[in-house]
């Protein structure tokens, strides 16, 4: 088995100057990993997934919406979204996150 391996997710990315960029970092069956760089005042907005997901922010802050609550997240902060829930985000600075779409967990 070979494990896939990464030292520094921060430096997976290069936040653009004005839009989004993602880079699928790992998939199998059963996961997706993607990470996500937003410039400051990015958004995706609301939208739902088939699957689980988590989103990791690893830098900056951005306003999320779940459903009909809202957080402000920033580094460190974590999130389990069941399938269908309506989110969207909001950068308010530049952000880094980390996506994980459980697949096999519908």
């Amino acid at each position: 088995m070979n494990a896939t391996t990464f030292l520094n997710l921060a430096e997976q990315v290069t936040i653009p100057e004005d839009g989004t960029i993602s880079r699928t970092l790992y998939q199998d069956s059963g996961l997706k990993v993607v990470v996500f760089g937003f410039a400051a005042g990015q958004e995706l907005s609301e939208h739902t997934s088939s699957s689980p997901a988590i989103m990791h922010f690893i830098q900056g802050e951005a306003q999320v919406t779940l459903g009909t609550d809202r957080i402000d997240a920033r580094p460190n902060t974590w999130v389990h979204m069941p399938a269908h829930l309506p989110h969207s985000i909001h950068a308010k600075t530049p952000v880094i996150m980390l996506l994980l779409l459980l697949k096999g967990s519908q």
